[in-house]
């Protein structure tokens, strides 16, 4: 067993021990090699399900809105991605700081399970990084009670762009048959919505069937629909876990459509990156006088 994964077993023990906690939130080991998949204890004796190791992207922050009403306090580990999902719930008020107890780890990277998928457990090492990980500025937990581990080295200092340039490049009629291409695809399972952290409403207009804004009729036009209007609602949101990317069955670049909307809003009103400063507010949450108005 890894130091980490040790750690976090004997604090998850201490906390449940001494009942500051009543559950804690991390991940064990799935049915396959390359799941990691997330878990929720409530006793000393189940601590020992809980793992560390280079599948364990799923974001835990999101879990936390199941125990929002629950009295008493959760513990719930957490990466960079997670951290700043943390923030996020706390400054969308969905949850409050004292019932919760963050456990930070620095992240290395995880792998790309789907990659992982299509090859033996002896070829692991030849797995890539999951495509978010690959340029992650905040590998570091940026809120936590107690830290395991070391801090580690950030990939990359700035937002990667490159494929939103290249999608920017093309022309309207080639823009449109790309995502008509990619839209097609989705089944509207909703597993996009469900995994993130930034979905966090509680009710949904894509749940309920009386809204009218969307039939339950799964076509082109309708994907389309839905898969602007959630990008929409999390601008300025994202924290670029890349959670709604990693659990779509059907592959489509979700995430390329939310850099777009984070390229388009660094443009339009300076850099900002969600979940690092809870006391900044959302670009799309707040107004000032001098905001650019080009499109009246």
């Amino acid at each position: 067993m890894n130091p980490i994964a040790q750690e976090m077993q004997n604090i998850a023990k201490e906390l449940l021990t001494s009942g500051e906690v009543t559950a804690v939130i991390g991940w064990e080991k799935g049915t396959f090699w390359y799941q990691s998949t997330p878990v929720m204890i409530t006793s000393a004796e189940e601590a020992d399900k809980l793992i560390w190791d280079e599948f364990c992207q799923p974001n835990l922050s999101k879990y936390l809105l199941d125990y929002r009403l629950n009295e008493g306090k959760v513990a719930i580990f957490v990466k960079g991605c997670d951290a700043r999902a943390f923030n996020r719930l706390l400054q969308d008020n969905q949850i409050e700081r004292q019932k919760a107890y963050l456990i930070g780890i620095p992240c290395p990277g995880m792998k790309d399970h789907k990659q992982a998928a299509l090859v033996e457990e002896s070829a692991k090492d030849s797995v890539p990084l999951a495509k978010v990980c690959q340029s992650c500025r905040y590998p570091n937990p940026v809120v936590y009670d107690r830290l395991i581990g070391s801090e580690v080295t950030p990939r990359a200092t700035e937002p990667d762009f490159s494929d939103v340039m290249a999608l920017e490049a093309m022309t309207p009629d080639e823009r449109y048959a790309f995502w008509q291409e990619q839209h097609t695809k989705c089944i509207r399972c909703y597993a996009c919505r469900n995994a993130c952290p930034a979905c966090n409403c509680r009710n949904c207009i894509f749940s309920d069937s009386k809204s009218g804004w969307i039939s339950k009729d799964v076509n082109t036009s309708e994907n389309q629909f839905y898969a602007i209007t959630r990008a929409t609602h999390v601008a300025g949101r994202c924290v670029e876990c890349g959670q709604c990317e990693m659990v779509c069955p059907s592959n489509i670049p979700i995430m390329l459509m939310n850099k777009k909307y984070i390229k388009d809003i660094n443009d339009l009103f300076g850099k900002y990156d969600a979940g690092i400063d809870i006391d900044t507010p959302t670009p799309l949450g707040h107004y000032k006088l001098d905001d650019p108005e080009e499109f009246m």
